[in-house]
């Protein structure tokens, strides 16, 4: 999850545990981030505005997509997460992504986008639908607003057979009920999208599953991003037992029921903008 625009209140912090599990993550969502673009419309030679860049993995995966003759300026607010993205972008050999320290409604760019894109951005944000009018200001007609956001309940709903699985889902997703955020903004996206005035998005809600630890572990180490916050909420981890065997525990559960668990539900929704 990239960290969002200033104006948030972002719940997973920005330490370096933090910072390798959100490279893992991205790793895993990359295929579906890709594809869901390139349906979107996104294509070669695209100058793309990417929100809430966080470790720059959506960027050079934007980058990737619209090649050399296209270009990516990433909005990230933490400097610190900045300057890592800009060396694991100089390490990668791209040479068509640039980031700015900014808040979205700040940005007066001399060129128009052709898109605007982000993922797990809006859920941090208090006010979605003044963002995509902000982002929409900066478009080109016929530009594209795309945004993948997750939907938690049909992840929970899947973890029920899980007990400890589903137990850590449900403190995650408090966690981030106390910190202002939506753990459930894909569902939110059509009326956000229709909030801001654009047309009605084209949407689609997909799933990840798997039994391998990257899979089954995803949640005991998104808590542990979210212990902080936690603390700071009053909310307790006690009946999950020891953290330092959480992991095991987890995925240990898992594989004595022998079924796959998925990923967090991700809703994709891309609109165009009048031409």
């Amino acid at each position: 999850m990239n960290a969002p625009s200033s104006g948030s209140s972002y719940a997973l912090g920005y330490s370096q545990a933090e910072r390798d599990r959100l490279i893992r993550q991205a790793a895993q969502l990359a295929p579906l981030t890709e594809r869901f673009f390139r349906d979107a419309g996104i294509g070669p030679g695209h100058r793309v505005l990417e929100l809430g860049s966080g470790m720059g993995d959506v960027a050079m995966l934007v980058a990737r997509i619209v090649g050399p003759s296209g270009e990516v300026v990433g909005v990230e607010r933490d400097a610190d997460s900045i300057q890592f993205a800009e060396s694991r972008v100089e390490q990668s050999g791209l040479r068509n992504i640039t980031f700015t320290q900014s808040d979205i409604s700040q940005l007066s760019p001399e060129r128009k986008f052709d898109a605007a894109v982000g993922r797990f951005i809006l859920q941090d944000i208090p006010d979605p639908v003044s963002v995509l009018k902000s982002l929409a200001a900066s478009l080109r007609p016929g530009g594209i607003i795309a945004f993948h956001e997750p939907h938690w309940q049909p992840y929970q709903d899947y973890l029920r057979p899980l007990p400890l699985s589903s137990s850590c889902a449900a403190v995650a997703r408090e966690i981030f009920k106390a910190s202002g955020a939506n753990p459930d903004m894909g569902l939110s996206l059509y009326n956000v999208y229709r909030q801001a005035g654009l047309p009605a998005p084209t949407m689609r809600i997909e799933m990840i599953l798997g039994a391998e630890p990257g899979y089954t572990t995803w949640i005991s180490d998104l808590l542990f991003s979210l212990l902080p916050k936690a603390r700071q909420h009053g909310i307790s981890f006690e009946a999950l037992g020891d953290l330092d065997t959480l992991s095991q525990r987890i995925h240990a559960e898992v594989t004595a029921a022998n079924i796959v668990v998925p990923w967090i539900a991700l809703v994709a929704a891309w609109s165009k903008l009048p031409s």
